[in-house]
């Protein structure tokens, strides 16, 4: 099977539920043939963010704590300005997501500050490219893009549960984005798919 390209998978997450996010994102991903995914916890990369040279595409995920990314992500983002300083990201592929206990929770704020990031490093950032769901009075929470995202993947978990308290909807949306990712990354590479 001819590989079509690596995804490495990039996050934070303080209580697990970002995490859960991430596992969806690598699932939703590695759903198509020959694409590579790995994941990455956002604080042990830090050390050494040159190991995500090789990914064609990266994913960020972070929860959002008041307004925007965690600390440990911004530790992250700023571990990479030697490779900003020589654009060694230019022309990878990008996308992001971001989970709060609040159903709006400024989530976008989140994606907006890891959309600049990608920007800054010269990436290509790829919305979720769903409608919003459960924006009509038939619609309901189980469905795809919940939350009414388009620059990526929005969840919303209750601050007093654990895991549990993750919406089904939520985690598909994180897999049909790193679908999408994925997609994207052979059309990149010239695979179609």
């Amino acid at each position: 099977m001819k590989e079509v390209g690596s995804i490495g998978v990039v996050y934070d997450s303080g209580y697990g539920h970002t995490a859960a996010q991430a596992r969806a994102v690598g699932e939703g991903a590695a759903s198509l043939p020959g694409v590579d995914v790995a994941l990455y916890f956002a604080e042990e990369v830090a050390a050494d963010p040159r190991q995500l040279d090789h990914c064609d595409a990266l994913v960020f995920g972070t929860p959002t704590y008041m307004g925007s990314g965690s600390a440990v992500f911004k530790g992250f983002m700023e571990s990479s300005a030697k490779i900003w300083l020589r654009q060694g990201w230019k022309g990878k592929l990008a996308a992001g997501f971001t989970n709060s206990s609040g159903h709006s929770g400024d989530k976008l704020s989140t994606l907006t500050q890891l959309w600049l990031f990608a920007m800054q490093h010269g990436m290509v950032w790829i919305g979720l490219g769903l409608l919003d769901g459960n924006g009509r009075s038939t619609g309901s929470d189980a469905e795809l893009n919940r939350l009414g995202a388009y620059a990526g993947a929005m969840a919303q978990s209750n601050s007093d549960q654990g895991l549990e308290g993750m919406r089904d909807s939520d985690l598909r949306t994180a897999a049909a984005l790193g679908e999408r990712v994925a997609r994207q990354v052979a059309l990149w590479q010239g695979g179609g798919q």
